[in-house]
């Protein structure tokens, strides 16, 4: 089936079985940021925005996304830059595999979130986000950071 969509405000048209994911899709045409790390819905790994929201890709099947609007770490480079090096800053760039996600969840948690927020509620927004490496705390520290600082400018 062929299914047409906007990834990262490019238009596509996509061959596609009834059953691939748009996580295995959007691998297979190039966007190796998206990292499959559960294959469930569990790990964050393969965040990316629909429409503007996080959605877990393994869980999506690319199938019903004709018409939608797919945004990858790829389409907000520079911002991810900026968290990154906050990220990195505090050494939470360990093996970056978790990263890509973690950055699109995080933008769309200060999209969504009316600022300031708290710790509590940047914990609990990015809690679906695993890390094997760094014991969060450099991450959360790098977000704090990041926050702080959009605050200030």
């Amino acid at each position: 089936m062929t299914v047409t969509l906007t990834v990262n405000d490019r238009p596509c048209s996509w061959e596609c079985s009834a059953s691939e994911t748009l996580a295995e899709a959007l691998r297979a045409r190039g966007f190796t940021s998206v990292k499959c790390g559960c294959s469930e819905g569990a790990c964050g790994m393969c965040t990316v925005w629909l429409d503007g929201r996080p959605v877990l890709s393994c869980s999506v099947l690319v199938s019903r996304l004709g018409g939608r609007h797919v945004t990858t770490v790829e389409g907000v480079e520079e911002e991810a830059r900026v968290i990154g090096s906050y990220l990195v800053a505090q050494g939470a760039d360990q093996c970056g595999f978790c990263a890509p996600g973690y950055i699109m969840t995080v933008l769309a948690m200060v999209r969504e979130l009316p600022a300031p927020m708290t710790e509590e509620q940047v914990r609990h927004y990015l809690a679906g986000n695993l890390c094997r490496c760094t014991g969060y705390q450099s991450k959360l520290r790098g977000t704090l950071e990041y926050l702080a600082e959009r605050e200030r400018t």
